[in-house]
């Protein structure tokens, strides 16, 4: 029985790709160095095509068969089409209307700042566009404002109406802005164009983030303007003109080995959902190595000791914390040579040695498949504005679903011999 593994066809082993990975754009990506450029590739290319993006949240358009068979995927706009509907230069989505006394690179630069280049497929240039300020343009801002749940009620009314107009092509799909972590649940993680869709709205979304969080220099104050397509920012002081390169925050992510017993840590935080756990894991220290922050964060988390640290793969993970616009889980093997664990009771409830059986137990039990198809359902759910429904799990104890590394670091040990680790990895 396949306890984690992804398979292909006729049940052979897939090569790894954790979820937000394999993004089939970023390697076809120009180089677009000049505003003029950018804006030759958008309005040049009669099938350039954009992904409209709402507070970090995709368009996504849904339909159902009549057998119940949910299909979702990025709801695409033909670039001509959408500028026709929504003009996004000068005093519209830039929210800058001073055109005076601009040379004409700038003025480009600063009418397409909230355009990203995503990168080239089959030939045709994709980009995302943040559509934020046509929600903040007509109802403010509904995290700030004096109003509260009305406005993000109105917010979301006019998000609704805004996703319908999207979609009025194409009748028979409804569109919806969907949340990424929604997407990941929903994406089934054997279907390469599914896994595909979920790394380009990641890509999208971790881009911008970062421009909304990059607005001013660190160095001198001054407000940054978009360049490069939107690949990097800088500041506009001339004076001063400090780059400004896309954030990724590293995160190391282990699974604590005890060879001898046959046994790993597997550790729970109060924001788990109940009977959950997983990895640890932790923020890399400035200066530090991936190795040493390995070996910081189990001791400081459970009080471990660890000599051997073996690299199994990375996931880029835009979905963190608010404050950080992209992640990257770098995911290790970690063999412990002390076994006595002490709970820091900060960042962990629990911790405990879980053996292989044990292990193997949880991954058979939860029914990831049933999950998944749940949240693609959600998803219909949002595009069709029907009520959601929620799902949850009855095992006894479970760990985070293909969707994370922590379950392919997880699935990886569980699977194999002890002494054949090596050679899957």
């Amino acid at each position: 029985m396949n306890r984690g593994w992804p398979l292909g066809e006729a049940g052979k082993k897939m090569e790894l790709v954790n979820m937000f990975a394999g993004n089939p754009l970023i390697p076809g990506k120009r180089s677009v160095v000049d505003p003029r450029e950018l804006e030759a590739l958008l309005l040049g290319h009669a099938g350039a095509r954009a992904l409209p993006v709402l507070d970090g949240r995709p368009l996504v358009a849904a339909s159902r068969s009549a057998q119940g068979v949910v299909n979702w995927s990025l709801c695409w706009q033909n670039l001509e089409q959408f500028g026709s509907r929504f003009p996004f230069g000068l005093g519209s989505l830039s929210g800058d209307s001073a055109e005076a006394d601009l040379a004409e690179g700038e003025l480009v630069r600063r009418k397409y700042d909230r355009v990203v280049y995503l990168g080239d497929q089959d030939g045709v240039p994709c980009f995302a566009i943040d559509v934020s300020k046509l929600l903040v343009g007509a109802h403010g801002d509904a995290s700030t404002t004096a109003q509260g749940l009305d406005a993000r009620a109105s917010a979301q009314k006019l998000a609704q109406e805004l996703a319908a107009v999207f979609s009025a092509d194409n009748p028979g799909e409804k569109s919806a802005f969907i949340d990424l972590r929604t997407l990941m649940l929903a994406a089934d993680w054997r279907n390469k164009q599914a896994t595909e869709q979920v790394a380009i709205g990641g890509h999208a979304r971790a881009l911008l983030e970062w421009h909304k969080q990059a607005q001013f220099c660190g160095r001198c104050g001054t407000k940054t303007v978009a360049t490069e397509a939107g690949q990097r920012r800088q500041c506009s002081n001339q004076s001063c003109k400090n780059k400004l390169y896309p954030r990724t925050d590293p995160v190391v992510i282990m699974l604590v080995i005890d060879k001898e017993r046959d046994c790993v840590i597997l550790a729970r935080q109060s924001r788990f959902l109940p009977r959950m756990w997983s990895c640890l894991a932790g923020f890399i220290e400035a200066g530090e190595s991936l190795e040493e922050a390995v070996r910081r964060e189990t001791q400081e988390e459970v009080g471990i000791n660890i000599d051997r640290i073996v690299y199994h793969s990375s996931q880029p993970w835009p979905v963190g914390p608010s404050s950080k616009s992209c992640e990257l889980m770098v995911g290790f093997f970690a063999y412990a040579t002390s076994f006595d664990i002490k709970v820091d009771g900060v960042e962990l409830q629990d911790a405990q040695w879980f053996n292989r059986e044990s292990v193997l137990k949880a991954l058979t039990y939860t029914d990831y498949r049933n999950a998944q198809e749940a949240s693609s359902l959600k998803v219909y759910q949002y595009c069709s504005g029907e009520k959601t429904t929620d799902s949850f799990s009855e095992a006894p104890m479970y760990v985070p679903g293909p969707y994370a590394i922590a379950h392919n670091l997880i699935a990886t040990w569980a699977n194999v011999a002890p002494d054949s680790l090596l050679s899957k990895v």
